[in-house]
């Protein structure tokens, strides 16, 4: 059984004295692939190298809408440079809208935008980050997809919306990406979005460090051998066996991201 985490962020401090176990214990659970997220242009290299140094990581370049006021001309190109010119970059992200901890709204749409058309500069996919900004987001899509004329591709991350929301962002040509968040008891609304969600855009991610999933909540450091744990809990929500998600999520990541095993 194949499984691959669509979202992990392991240039984190606290994954740098033993990443190497980490790594064991991420291939001893069936983890083929990983994407690796990126928050902003500081990160760049870090993950490069750490991309660099297994060859099963791919990675994402982009800035984080709750680090939107750090975008200029230099972070664009950056972006645009090292998207472009490196073959483990496959996605444009993680980028978005977050509302829930900054109210720089304007700013944010202008980034989010500006990082849209890198994207499809370069025939690539963005991951999303979506917080409290559900409704402003799918004006985003929906207006660029009347002014292009063409679907953005990508991944609403981490997804927490409800199935109303779920069904905005499908409707849309997006998948839907759920985390450690899927396995919390009280996660009503996210457990309805993972059952709704047809098995050709379900894709599933750690966001380690961060959400560390049931049995592991609680401890100090999500990491990618979790992800089990997200699919067999997306699977017991959609009455399917842990082979079928991690097939069918497995297909789809590298559909979406161009990923091959």
């Amino acid at each position: 059984m194949q499984l691959i985490d669509t979202h992990v962020h392991l240039n984190f401090d606290l994954f740098q004295p033993d990443l190497e176990d980490v790594r064991s214990r991420w291939l001893s659970s069936g983890v083929v692939r990983l994407v690796h997220s990126c928050v902003e242009p500081s990160e760049f290299s870090t993950i490069q190298a750490i991309a660099n140094r297994f060859p099963e990581i791919s990675f994402a370049v982009g800035l984080h809408p709750l680090d939107a006021h750090k975008w200029d001309q230099e972070t664009a190109d950056k972006i645009l440079h090292l998207a472009g010119s490196d073959p483990k970059v496959v996605a444009i992200g993680e980028m978005g809208l977050d509302f829930h901890k900054a109210d720089n709204i304007q700013q944010q749409m202008m980034v989010f935008e500006a990082q849209l058309a890198i994207a499809e500069s370069l025939d690539l996919p963005v991951i999303i980050h979506c917080r409290d900004a559900a409704r402003e987001l799918r004006e985003v899509l929906q207006k660029w997809r009347l002014l292009k004329g063409e679907r953005v591709r990508g991944v609403m991350h981490c997804w927490g919306g409800d199935p109303e929301e779920t069904q905005w962002f499908l409707d849309l040509g997006f998948y839907i990406s759920f985390s450690g968040t899927v396995t919390f008891k009280n996660a009503k609304q996210i457990h309805s979005s993972a059952a709704m969600v047809s098995s050709d855009r379900l894709l599933i991610e750690t966001d380690c460090p961060f959400l560390a999933p049931v049995p592991k909540r609680g401890e100090r450091r999500n990491e990618p051998a979790y992800v089990r744990y997200v699919a067999e809990q997306v699977a017991r929500l959609r009455g399917e066996t842990l082979e079928a998600i991690a097939s069918s999520t497995t297909e789809n990541a590298c559909k979406l991201f161009g990923l091959t095993l």
